[in-house]
Order: structure tokens, then sequence, then C-alpha cells
């Protein structure tokens, strides 16, 4: 009975200590090597691309998950939009476009619930980008309980 306790205590050792060796790369994980983080919330950019904003500056190029985050971080870094390219992703034609020329409705699900949505064609509701950052810095956009109840009628 000794012998046997003996090997059951050897064996359950082993299977420990063999358990817990950290030099095994047998198991790795994976990362990905592209992931864009915006530097306004600090979330990862959507692999869609809906919603997303880039800004170009001097070829420094700062990716947004939301228009909303890009007028926030370039009003406290004191950067003119006008005076920089910047491109934000269209919902009705699926590509990159100015966000002077574009359109944007105030009431759809976007990724900090900010709800401005950028179409390349007219829409009903739609107002342009000038109003957009105006209602950004104001706090009029959809993330606010009360203008939020105002917009969608109840």
């Amino acid at each position: 009975m000794k012998l046997f306790s003996k090997f059951l205590l050897a064996l359950l050792l082993t299977t420990f200590f063999a358990g817990c060796n950290s030099s095994d790369n047998t198991i790795r994980k994976e990362t990905k090597q592209d992931v864009r983080i915006c530097p306004q919330c600090n979330m990862p950019l959507p692999d869609s691309n809906l919603h997303t904003a880039d800004l170009n500056d001097d070829g420094d190029i700062t990716y947004f998950d939301d228009v909303g985050c890009m007028i926030l971080w370039t009003k406290e870094k004191n950067i003119d939009l006008k005076k920089k390219k910047i491109r934000i992703f269209s919902n009705d034609t699926k590509r990159y476009i100015d966000p002077f020329q574009a359109n944007f409705a105030i009431n759809e699900k976007t990724p900090m619930l900010y709800g401005f949505s950028a179409y390349e064609k007219s829409c009903d509701g739609c107002i342009n980008f000038d109003k957009v950052i105006i209602k950004m810095l104001r706090g009029e956009h959809m993330a606010n309980p009360k203008i939020r109840k105002q917009i969608l009628g109840y």
C-alpha cells in the first residue's frame, strides 16, 4: 500500500509540474495586427467601417469610431477641422467622403450613440457637417437623454 501511495503522489506531482510549465509555447493567442483604436473613447473601430472617420494631419492618420468622437477630440486638441483633410464613411454609398459635402442623419444608432450618420445623397431631416459640429459641442446629440427624447418624439 505504501508503494501505491508513493506512486500516486509521484504521478500527481509530475502532472502538476507538467501543467505549470510556463515555457510551453505550443498555445499562442492570436492577436490582430491592425487593430485601430479611437483616441477619444479608446474603443476599437468596427470591421465594417460604418460610422467611422479619419483625420489626416500631415501624414499622420488618426481613426475614429464615431464622427462625434472626432469632433470632441479635435476640440480638445485645438485642431481646426476645416484646415485638415478628413473623411467619413458614407452609409449609403459605402465609401469614404468629405464630411463637408455629406448630409447627416441625426437619429441613428452609432458606436458612441451620438446619432450622426453620414450620407452622400440628400435625405429627409438631414443636416450639414457645420451643424453637426455645433450640435456635438453643445451636447445636442442622441447620447444626451433629453435630446434623444426630443428627437425620437417621446
